[in-house]
This record gives structure tokens, sequence and C-alpha cells, in this order.
């Protein structure tokens, strides 16, 4: 699948540690989310996740199938392996995780993402031309990932959009409430975890995270 900014609109991310270890929860959610309108899933399995490898490749399996179903780009979170053995349309790393270098060499004709979260990692991307895309966060206060970079806030983000000359999604404790000014910034969307995991109207969650009232 050839990457498009567009995708970046509701890139939603979710792994078992987000639904409590319960596998089945998580593909319910995913395919729910793909029906509403998320326009990119990310596969990540972090932190507090307990599934061994082989049920990490059964759900992730099971996840391409969905997104495979209503034309959702899938990457999968710093697992070269994982990207290849099924296929994935892409694969995102952050700065601690494999070496973007790495990523780009073995991962041809694939959608590469990157975390950022600074001005100087921002313009070490911008001399990266692999790249597809960026995250830049966290914009708030986030408890869905451990180990979380102090929050950025909407004027920090503003200026290292700016400075980007990639596609960009912000990230970071972004909920349906406080999308907008994420969005009047001029990023090309907003990554989320929570705020789908948690809605109790997921069509009408992503609606408001794409902007809509």
């Amino acid at each position: 699948m050839k990457f498009a900014k567009q995708q970046l609109s509701v890139y939603f991310i979710a792994g078992s540690q987000n639904t409590d270890g319960d596998v089945n929860k998580l593909i319910s959610i995913v395919e729910e989310a793909c029906q509403n309108g998320i326009t990119m899933f990310q596969y990540r399995e972090k932190d507090k996740s307990t599934l061994s490898p082989a049920e990490k490749l059964s759900v992730a399996i099971r996840l391409k199938e969905i997104t495979a179903q209503y034309n959702v780009p899938y990457i999968i979170d710093d697992d070269i392996d994982l990207m290849n053995k099924i296929n994935a349309d892409g694969i995102h790393v952050g700065q601690d995780d494999t070496k973007i270098e790495q990523v780009i060499a073995e991962c041809p004709n694939k959608i590469i993402g990157l975390s950022t979260h600074t001005l100087e990692e921002v313009q070490k991307a911008n001399n990266v031309s692999a790249i597809d895309y960026i995250g830049i966060g966290p914009i708030f206060a986030t408890q869905s990932k451990l180990k979380v970079k102090p929050a950025i806030g909407i004027d920090e983000l503003n200026r290292l959009y700016r400075e980007s000359i990639h596609p960009t999604v912000a990230i970071g404790g972004i909920k349906e409430d406080n999308a907008k000014p994420v969005l009047t910034t001029g990023v090309d969307g907003v990554s989320v975890i929570s705020d789908i995991i948690d809605s109790t109207n997921r069509k009408l969650t992503i609606n408001h995270l794409k902007g809509n009232s």
C-alpha cells in the first residue's frame, strides 16, 4: 500500500496491554474502529504486554485480516520480523527502538514512521528522505504508555510541525475534546490510544478526532 498523508487523519494505536490482556476485546475494538473511520492502525505490543511471540503473531495475523478488509493501512511497531511475516503495510519506530537506518535498509517499499520529541530530532528526520511520516509528541500528558517523555504542548507542536518537511501526526494525550486545537496547527492528523479504546461511541469519537463537530 502506498502512503498518503491523508492516512494520518485518525491513527489508532493499540495492543493487548491496552485491553488488560484481553485479545478478543482488542480485536473487536480494532474492527469497530476500522468500520467507523480510522485511517491507519498500528499494532503495538509493549510495556505491560504478556503475549508470547506465537500469540503476538496470531493476533497480528487476525488484525491484518481486519485492516485489509477495510483498506486501513496496517503498521507494526518496532518489529521488522513480524512486519515481514505478515506482510504488513509498514513499520513505526521511536528514538530508542530499532535504528531508522536499519529500518530503511530492511523495509523497502514499506511505510516508515519515526517518533520525534525535540527540534533536533525533527531536523535529523528532515535529512532522511525515506521516512514517510513523523510522529510529534507527547502533546499532552498521557497514561497510555510507560516511559513517557514530558508533554510539549500546542505551541511547541506548532513549532516542530512547521520545521518538519515530512507529513506529521500528533500523539500523546489527544482526545476528542482537545483534538481541535491540535488540528489547528495544520498537522496531518492525530494518533490516539485510550480515547478510542475507552469510547462508548466510537463512530462519534472518531468523527470528533477528525475535527468534526
